[in-house]
């Protein structure tokens, strides 16, 4: 596979990093913290990104994008996160609810909802986790019945970020009971101010309005909700999980601060021991391979043959190079900014708080999008079927 992203990529790649340079502030580190002005720069950042074509630029410009390749927009993947995401919770509405609902939706469905996204209005969340089905998703007794013309649904989700700020729930409930548990499964798209939901934020070392939990009781939705084919859920979910284990470029933050490290010790960097500058090294060539591991699943995914075992192989390898560069960055940030070298102490400062920032993300990226033991049986069992 040929993963050369051209000369428009290296454009792109500017344009991004002149707009975050001059729209975003410095020691900017997400849209979710006790601060409610990074919040307004996320969503005013968002809006800009729209304005200028550039928060759905892989989409059909029928629904609001610009036609453009999933390279570029894998680009924009890349930049955003490698800035700590200055776009919100909006990359998961532009990475996979919006492309899922090109895929399953009906004419109403995309003409409801896609341009909303395209434009950066809206906020999605996800209702896929409950407390027993969790990387053992097909598990889930969230339960939808039959009301005349519509659905009564009932049940807990939890770890559903963005929850409390979301307009609508990308929601995952059982239909009926098959042989098979992944059977009887359906999607539905949920308003959240419908009567019925109540949502509980939890507190966690992510900071607030992250993760939630969300209860439904006999909440109402209609037949015009159902996305894709009744019962037929778990098809669509398969394609979710592709989308969404590859949609965060975890690789390019973790590329970003490793190469911020010697600029922010300048000449305390020769000082540091041989053995930490060898691991630092070694975590450069991770991301490598973390970023090739990514744009495999990217080629992949026009063609329709990703595999679980893909995906899996490149959720292992970012989880591990976002733990072991935040234990490579920590040991380098207490050794050189303190002593005041190099860039400065204000560019010391952030960059302690931005390693400080990476290694809480990196603790709690074993369990988020499905455990890391899940991950490693999903690529065993694609290897064992494929001898």
């Amino acid at each position: 596979m040929d993963f050369d992203l051209g000369p428009e990529a290296a454009a792109l790649r500017a344009q991004l990093r002149d707009l975050v340079a001059e729209h975003v502030p410095a020691d900017f580190l997400g849209a979710f913290t006790h601060d409610p002005a990074d919040l307004e720069v996320a969503q005013a950042f968002c809006r800009l990104l729209a304005e200028q074509g550039l928060l759905c630029m892989a989409w059909p410009e029928a629904y609001g994008g610009r036609g453009s390749s999933p390279w570029e927009q894998t680009v924009v993947r890349e930049e955003m996160w490698a800035q700590h995401e200055p776009r919100g919770a909006q990359y998961m509405g532009v990475n996979w609810v919006g492309p899922t609902i090109m895929r399953h939706g009906t004419a109403e469905q995309q003409a409801q909802h896609l341009p909303r996204i395209a434009r950066g209005e809206v906020i999605w969340c996800q209702g896929f986790s409950e407390p027993n089905a969790g990387s053992d998703l097909a598990s889930l007794t969230t339960a939808a019945r039959r009301d005349g013309d519509g659905w009564r649904v009932t049940g807990q989700k939890i770890w559903t970020s963005y929850a409390t700020m979301a307009q609508w729930c990308f929601l995952l409930a059982r239909t009926a009971r098959g042989e098979r548990k992944q059977q009887g499964l359906t999607i539905f798209l949920v308003p959240m101010d419908a009567p019925g939901i109540e949502v509980r934020p939890i507190a966690t070392m992510l900071g607030p309005h992250h993760l939630n939990e969300v209860f439904l009781d006999d909440v109402w939705v209609t037949e015009a909700d159902v996305l894709g084919e009744v019962d037929q859920g778990w098809k669509v979910v398969q394609e979710v999980l592709a989308f969404e284990r590859v949609g965060i470029a975890r690789y390019a933050r973790c590329e970003r601060l490793l190469q911020w490290a010697p600029v922010v010790l300048g000449d305390a960097w020769d000082e540091l021991p041989a053995e930490l500058r060898g691991r630092w090294a070694r975590m450069l060539t991770h991301c490598r391979r973390a970023r090739l591991l990514a744009y495999r699943v990217t080629a992949l995914q026009p063609t329709g043959r990703v595999t679980p075992g893909d995906t899996a192989a490149y959720r292992i390898a970012v989880t591990r190079l976002d733990q072991e560069s935040a234990e490579v960055l920590r040991e380098i940030a207490a050794l050189g900014p303190a002593a005041g070298a190099g860039d400065g102490p204000d560019t010391a400062r952030r960059f302690q708080r931005a390693v400080e920032d990476h290694w809480r993300y990196a603790q709690a990226s074993t369990v988020s999008s499905g455990s890391i033991e899940m991950q490693r049986i999903l690529l065993a069992r694609t290897l064992l079927a494929a001898r």
